[in-house]
């Protein structure tokens, strides 16, 4: 994919296809009507095309107020590396420095081995100390 040029949107991507990038990735789908209505609950997304392939995709969701949650970076395997999250992520980034004010929390859940990636981006893990470690629920 190399040779390939890679086109950036900021729409959501077809519930199928969002399934199928999540899928090679390792990632687990609800049912495609599930994913649908998740889909057009958020409140920005950022996704990547390479013809019309989805390689890449990041969202957030949220209240649209106090609490803005960065979900779903993913880029496919096959080209990893190249910088397209970094690319995901100040498209993002720049939503955020909009939609924001001061005193709102954006918070994000790293897949495990990518706490570096979003720390050089100025995100921080929770020391366990002020705010605790977070949890979560899978149901």
């Amino acid at each position: 994919m190399s040779d390939i040029e890679f086109t950036f949107r900021e729409v959501p991507p077809a519930a199928a296809d969002f399934a199928a990038l999540r899928k090679q990735v390792g990632w687990k789908s609800p049912e495609l009507p599930i994913l649908q209505l998740s889909i057009e609950s958020s409140l920005f997304w950022v996704t990547v095309y390479a013809g019309n392939q989805l390689i890449g995709t990041g969202r957030v969701v949220g209240d649209g107020a106090m609490y803005f949650y960065i979900q779903d970076v993913i880029v496919l395997p096959a080209v990893q590396g190249g910088g397209l999250g970094l690319q995901i992520m100040q498209r993002i980034q720049a939503y955020l420095a909009q939609a924001c004010q001061p005193g709102t929390t954006v918070a994000l859940l790293a897949a495990q081995g990518k706490e570096p990636f979003y720390a050089k981006l100025g995100f921080t893990a929770r020391d366990g100390q002020s705010l605790g470690l977070g949890m979560c629920k899978f149901i």
